[in-house]
């Protein structure tokens, strides 16, 4: 296939493995790599700088194809200056930028070429990293998996494409080949597609989380507030329907209040950040699990290569499949 992603990052298939938070790792984006995606993880995932130029270094001496590092802009991010020029340092191939303004990323990137993708949810924030200097959007629509946006693939991508030059990337809902297909029939350049590889052979997170993804379906994926204080989607799991989806009153009020928001949320995201790592790595009864409505395309715990090798295949049928009834 050939698309705009498939040229800038020379990649076989027009697919960005997802950044997962907590999720992704050396072993995923190796494997992601060499089966013809590109693979993305969090510049967060790795503790330290020392970590994150360890999982780097690793990386780039088992694979020579492209990758990148999803970077957090805005001011929680305290790391960001030392992530970035890390990131730069060694020669990763690209960002994607996630929660704030680009600029700086944008700015020191385009001194050796290194791409840069933005997360976008709507169409004015799209037209300013674009203005920016971005090579490409991500278009975060409403059936992504952790925090979403708010409008359906189907408006969004082709809102999108018409309003900017560059290439815009499809991220949420897509967990098949023929899903692939429609994506890039609406006009999207490529695909940010994340929760069908949690359950992977290569991912450190536990059996029940995996299992979970296998178990539960697109109609178990509720959104909650109470892991960061945005929206973000987990699975319905029983510790879930115990504690709710919402804020509880306190919460809520701090959250109101001008002078204690900041902290509040801060407070909210320390919280939910700790029970999500407690729940992906640990035997716990508080099985809080970030994933989206894609995994009910997920029937077995399998490799990368696998997921990869069926994605060709059923894009192959849908697009014979499409050819026959447009005759």
């Amino acid at each position: 296939m050939k698309t705009a992603l498939t040229e800038l990052l020379k990649i076989e298939l027009p697919i960005i493995m997802a950044p997962m938070f907590l999720v992704t790792n050396p072993d995923m984006v190796v494997a992601a790599a060499e089966s013809g995606i590109a693979g993305c993880i969090p510049a967060m995932n790795f503790r330290t700088i020392e970590e994150l130029e360890a999982g780097i270094k690793d990386i780039k001496s088992r694979t020579n194809k492209p990758f990148g590092i999803n970077l957090i802009v805005n001011k929680s991010n305290i790391n960001l200056k030392k992530q970035l020029h890390k990131c730069l340092d060694l020669g990763v191939d690209f960002f994607i930028t996630s929660l704030g303004s680009p600029e700086e990323v944008i700015n020191e990137s385009k001194r050796q070429g290194t791409k840069v993708f933005c997360d976008v949810i709507e169409e004015n924030y799209a037209k300013k990293v674009e203005g920016l200097g971005a090579d490409g959007i991500i278009a975060v629509n409403s059936g992504a998996g952790g925090h979403l946006g708010n409008i359906p693939a189907s408006i969004l991508v082709p809102t999108l494409k018409a309003l900017c030059k560059i290439p815009v990337i499809s991220a949420g809902g897509v967990g098949t080949g023929a899903g692939i297909v429609s994506m890039l029939a609406l006009g999207a350049d490529g695909l940010s597609i994340g929760s069908p590889f949690i359950a992977t052979t290569e991912s450190k997170v536990t059996q029940e989380y995996k299992n979970a993804c296998v178990e539960y379906g697109a109609e178990d994926i509720v959104v909650t507030t109470k892991l960061s204080g945005s929206r973000c989607t987990v699975i319905n799991s029983p510790y879930m329907k115990k504690i709710g989806t919402e804020q509880n009153m306190i919460e809520g009020f701090l959250n109101q209040n001008k002078k204690l928001k900041k902290y509040a949320k801060m407070l909210t995201y320390y919280k939910g950040m700790k029970l999500l790592e407690k729940a992906a790595f640990g035997a716990t009864y508080q099985s809080v699990w970030c994933a989206g409505s894609s995994i009910e395309f997920t029937k077995k715990v399998e490799s990368i290569s696998d997921i990869v090798s069926r994605f060709k295949s059923e894009i192959k049928t849908a697009q014979d499949d499409l050819n026959s009834k447009l005759g």
